[in-house]
């Protein structure tokens, strides 16, 4: 297992929109949960659409939230326009914690070349990334709580750590129990994104392969990432 490899807590599960939901959990409540309403809200915050999703509020409103949100901003510093590159990429990835994505940060400028390339290849090389990009299920969020809940193998061997490292080659496929789950098969009929070229996937056998570790411009990301500024925060 990769040294870069942690683990999350599965947490009281929630019902969100694009989440996958375990029948043997009981849910409490209709309120829209926490992790839905911080998502939106970084929409909102960003003035974009982070994940290309019809649902965005960003599609309704492009101003940011509260009765203060469309005032005429000045001029962004160097230093906030840093940060917000950092929160939109972390964000991006289910809401990564500060603590796991700095150490993204510390593996990507010890390896060699360009470190906003090797941090870019590193998130994307995450099994909740791969379970995603590979239209499994149809969101970041909905792709850390399936893998957590453990419906997903690596070559045969079932893996429930959402920050596992894939490497090129390995072949990740859904649990027999599990491909005909009502979320699974929506999620590989979505007409929203496609998978993109560094992944091979077979819906009818559920299966993917990475073939590479992609470089930033081949990541089907719905906004601009700039994750050279992300290597500058962390740099200062």
């Amino acid at each position: 297992m990769s040294a870069l490899s942690f683990r999350f807590g599965p947490g009281p599960l929630r019902k969100e929109e694009g989440a996958f939901l375990d029948q043997s959990h009981s849910l409490r409540g209709t309120a829209m949960s926490k992790r839905i309403q911080a998502k939106h809200k970084l929409d909102r915050r960003m003035g974009q659409n982070i994940w290309g999703r019809p649902k965005s509020p960003v599609n309704r409103r492009e101003y940011g939230p509260g009765q203060h949100g469309q005032r005429r901003k000045g001029k962004m510093s160097d230093f906030g326009t840093q940060l917000r590159a950092k929160q939109k990429l972390k964000g991006y990835y289910a809401n990564i914690t500060e603590k796991q994505f700095r150490r993204y940060y510390a593996e990507a400028i010890r390896l060699r070349g360009d470190s906003s390339e090797n941090l870019i290849g590193l998130l994307e090389r995450r099994l909740d990334a791969v379970v995603y990009r590979a239209k499994f299920v149809p969101t970041p969020f909905a792709a850390r709580q399936f893998v957590n809940h453990g419906h997903v193998k690596v070559n045969g061997r079932r893996v429930n750590i959402a920050s596992f490292l894939v490497k090129p080659g390995d072949v990740i496929e859904v649990k027999d129990s599990s491909k005909q789950l009502e979320i699974v098969v929506v999620a590989s009929q979505l007409a929203e994104r496609d998978v993109p070229d560094y992944i091979e996937v077979d819906h009818s056998k559920m299966t993917a392969r990475v073939t590479r570790v992609p470089s930033l411009t081949e990541v089907p990301y719905p906004v601009q990432m700039e994750p050279n500024l992300v290597i500058e925060f962390y740099s200062r």
